[in-house]
């Protein structure tokens, strides 16, 4: 009696991909916020990776505290708060498109204080999902405009100065922008989470 795997021959293993589309995606995903909040920000970027080539099937998700700092999730230290931001989520989740971009709406979050007292400056929490990764790569997006800030920082502080930069964004007319590069020269700092 043939088995169907004889039959049929074995099917190849998968990474991460092809299934983001189908069950990672949802309408609202790229929207921490309603496009028409007051102080809304763009957050876009592009994932290469470790050829330099663009990752057009990836998906890449933000989780951030709202503008006071805070979130409304038990793992907040202080307690969870709902956010007094109307339709604030604290959550994105955008596939790359054709050309490796991702586009997420968000506001800017506020700094977090951190359980030894320290502050640890506003940003956001990233990860990757693409084609070659068995889990997901994690790092943090900084931005530009909190220098004083992000050199105060614990996390950045513990990062080897020469690749922090990975970790800031560039200002746009309209927000930020982090290219994001899974592997080889510049290669995005990943924290080990």
């Amino acid at each position: 009696m043939t088995t169907t795997s004889e039959r049929l021959g074995l099917t190849p293993s998968q990474t991460v991909g092809p299934y983001l589309s189908i069950g990672l995606t949802w309408e609202d995903g790229p929207y921490v916020v309603p496009e028409d909040t007051p102080g809304s920000i763009l957050v876009t970027g592009r994932v290469y990776d470790g050829q330099g080539q663009l990752v057009t099937d990836g998906l890449v998700e933000t989780w951030q505290a709202d503008p006071d700092g805070r979130f409304a999730h038990a793992d907040d230290p202080r307690g969870a708060v709902e956010s007094q931001l109307p339709g604030f989520r604290g959550f994105g989740r955008c596939n790359t498109d054709a050309d490796g971009s991702f586009r997420i709406v968000t506001v800017k979050p506020g700094p977090l204080p951190t359980p030894d007292g320290d502050t640890e400056a506003p940003h956001l929490n990233v990860s990757v999902f693409a084609r070659g990764l068995l889990d997901r790569v994690v790092t943090r997006l900084y931005f530009p405009d909190e220098a004083e800030a992000n050199a105060a920082d614990p996390v950045l502080n513990a990062v080897d100065p020469d690749r922090r930069a990975t970790l800031i964004a560039e200002a746009t007319p309209d927000g930020y922008h982090l290219e994001i590069r899974l592997q080889g020269e510049n290669e995005t700092v990943f924290f080990d989470v």
